[in-house]
């Protein structure tokens, strides 16, 4: 039993607003697929969709998951910045100093994200959406290469980063220390291979918290991975 990657999701006030905002910024399609939210196409080697769910949750703090975005050349990545500037974006510090190389956003909604600089060797061949970046302890880089069976391509310093055998965008974990829960975040949607129960209780043995007996909003069923992170694993085709 596996999982794929069947969606990177944010927590949305307004889910078609914000979706608008990313599909315009990254030339997204939107995808015609059974979801509780909006869904659009990645066009991503990692082979996921990018989804906006409705969330009453406020965001009270620096999202633990965000984006890093490639640039391609200098110009590249002016003209990404003032795209997702004249979209809603606005500028966002995060404490990087005012000689970081990479340009630190927000989108309407507050979501941080990354453009950095071309030339980056680690986000190479990696697409427009370079990285999923996180916040997390090496364990849960562990946890997560098991649960999609995307090896581990970084492992130093307690610093991890899985990659879909396809290629496609990286997820990476920082190590610690945690930041605290902001609230609104963004998160990952499984998909199983098989039965839905069946690749739960396989989560579970690798650490996984089940957070409730009830699903969510569309059947999904809500974990936690072993920092605290809420996923959802959706209806599989034996379900």
């Amino acid at each position: 039993m596996s999982s794929r990657l069947f969606a990177l999701s944010f927590d949305a006030r307004e889910p078609e607003r914000l979706a608008r905002f990313w599909a315009a910024l990254l030339d997204l399609e939107a995808a015609d697929e059974p979801y509780d939210g909006v869904l659009l196409r990645s066009g991503n080697d990692a082979g996921y969709r990018l989804g906006f769910r409705p969330s009453p949750a406020r965001k009270t703090g620096q999202n633990r998951l965000h984006f890093d975005l490639t640039s391609s050349s200098p110009d590249d990545q002016r003209e990404t910045v003032a795209r997702a500037l004249e979209l809603g974006g606005r500028h966002c510090d995060v404490g990087q100093g005012p000689d970081a190389s990479h340009v630190v956003l927000a989108d309407p909604e507050g979501n941080e994200f990354c453009v950095i600089e071309p030339g980056n060797a680690f986000l190479a061949g990696c697409g427009r959406i370079g990285a999923l970046a996180c916040d997390g302890s090496q364990a849960v880089g562990y946890f997560w290469s098991e649960a999609l069976g995307w090896p581990l391509v970084w492992d130093q310093d307690e610093e991890t980063a899985v990659q879909s055998p396809a290629g496609g965008t990286k997820i990476t974990w920082g190590g610690p220390p945690l930041m605290p829960d902001p609230g609104r975040d963004l998160h990952l949607d499984l998909a199983p291979d098989g039965g839905r129960e069946a690749e739960v209780e396989r989560l579970l043995a690798l650490g996984a918290k089940r957070l409730d007996t009830a699903h969510g909003g569309d059947g999904a069923v809500l974990l936690a991975d072993p920092d605290g992170n809420v996923f959802r694993v959706l209806a599989g085709p034996r379900d």
